[in-house]
């Protein structure tokens, strides 16, 4: 919802990343990636509709929390096979640990999660 709303304030597109993609149910063509472990150990499949990203599209990703990482790193892997551009992650909560993936991913944030503490 929150990447819906910022789109929309924007006046941009959006495209949304799906979990668990299901391409078998309709006959467009897909993307999809695996993320690397998340915060509970899974590897989930994360993809969307290939036609809704072009070559030379220019791609935030916009969440409200980040924890390991891994979401936003497959998310990052579908924008390039895409053959668009990674402008980075904008995030409300910053919670990773690792500022090698928070360099990675270009990310931003309005607070970060000890913050919160």
């Amino acid at each position: 919802m929150l990447g819906a709303l910022v789109a929309l304030e924007l006046g941009i597109g959006l495209v949304e990343v799906r979990k668990d993609p299901k391409p078998l149910v309709d006959s467009d063509a897909w993307l999809i990636r695996t993320t690397p472990p998340d915060y509970r150990d899974r590897n989930l499949p994360l993809g969307f509709r290939r036609v809704l990203l072009q070559a030379g599209d220019r791609v935030a990703l916009v969440d409200d929390w980040i924890e390991t990482g891994g979401q936003a790193l497959a998310s990052r892997a579908l924008v390039e096979a895409a053959g668009a551009t990674w402008c980075g992650a904008v995030v409300i909560v910053d919670g990773l640990t690792d500022s090698r993936i928070r360099r990675q991913l270009q990310l931003r944030s309005l607070l970060h999660v000890r913050e919160l503490q």
